[in-house]
């Protein structure tokens, strides 16, 4: 099996492929204290450290050229979408990239244990690939954000789209929705995870529609529930978005374990909706969906920007 496979999987996960991780520190604490500062952007350092096991990343992906240089590259160009990222408030719970990387092993064949012995003998780490896998996510949606507030698709802009092509309207779904939550503290989550799944599990079983979910929730303890009312299919956020659709009516998602514990989605109802707002999320959604997919999109603009900015000084 190649490195080419998994990261075929990779793409099928939804990431995109174009950055790696600029904080990744597993190896032994004697060879960190070696390491030295290569590069300070925006203040924040890049290790020679870092480098090497970026460089080590890139050999098993296949890459040619020097390896050295373009690691470092790649890290500067990470550290600057990270640091966009948590500029935006963007927050991956460890629970979204533990499933992302157990997906990208079955999709690739492979148990997590196997997956990890892969990156092992390349001089890598399950943790090194999982803080990849992170970065990926916080820099798509902090392109996905600065996509929707600087360039989305008005309802005018959505009506002569739909006259270039001949005056048809997009269709979408309209969900009503519930969110169930089953609240687990920070201090108790390894205590009480397996339990409070079994809990949800149990609830979800009694549910025969969402007339009933605040009469079973209040038996049950730590467990919230939110009407988030009617939702078009594009604005489905990720984590859920794949779950609901495939939900039909009166029925639930499947449990996700989430950073406020486990939770899962009631779909209440469903119904097609056409209109110029509608039409105007469906091709905002279209646009969001080209991302990461050329060299001259709205992700190498916003990278573009933000290196005309930065102070990025190498040592």
């Amino acid at each position: 099996m190649t490195f080419v496979r998994l990261l075929a999987g990779l793409a099928a996960a939804g990431a995109f492929f174009t950055v790696a991780p600029a904080d990744v520190s597993f190896a032994p604490k004697a060879a960190q204290a070696a390491s030295e500062v290569a590069v300070v952007v925006n203040g924040q350092p890049v290790t020679t450290y870092q480098i090497r096991q970026r460089a080590a990343f890139l050999k098993l992906r296949r890459e040619g050229g020097n390896l050295t240089q373009k690691a470092t590259d790649e890290l500067i160009d990470e550290t600057l979408k990270l640091q966009e990222a948590r500029r935006r408030g963007v927050n991956i719970p460890d629970p979204a990239v533990d499933q992302a990387f157990e997906n990208f092993a079955k999709q690739n064949k492979l148990t997590t244990a196997q997956l990890t012995e892969v990156l092992s003998r390349a001089g890598f780490s399950a943790e090194g690939f999982k803080s990849y896998i992170r970065a990926q996510m916080s820099w798509g949606q902090a392109v996905q954000a600065s996509l929707r507030r600087n360039e989305t698709v008005s309802e005018q802009e959505a009506v002569q789209r739909m006259l270039a092509q001949g005056g048809k309207k997009p269709t979408t779904t309209e969900y009503t929705l519930q969110q169930v939550i089953f609240v687990i503290p920070p201090s108790e989550r390894s205590a009480k995870l397996s339990l409070r799944k079994r809990e949800a599990e149990g609830m979800r079983g009694r549910l025969r529609g969402c007339e009933g979910t605040y009469d079973i929730a209040k038996q049950l303890r730590d467990v919230t529930v939110r009407d988030l009312g009617r939702v078009a299919a594009p604005e489905l956020p990720s984590l859920w978005k794949d779950a609901v659709e495939a939900a039909s009516r009166g029925k639930t998602t499947p449990v996700k374990e989430t950073d406020r514990g486990v939770e899962f989605i009631m779909v209440c109802n469903t119904r097609e909706i056409s209109d110029d707002k509608s039409a105007a999320m469906v091709f905002r959604s279209r646009d969001l969906a080209e991302l990461g997919k050329s060299e001259s999109g709205p992700d190498k603009e916003l990278l573009d920007k933000l290196k005309k900015s930065a102070k990025i000084v190498r040592k």
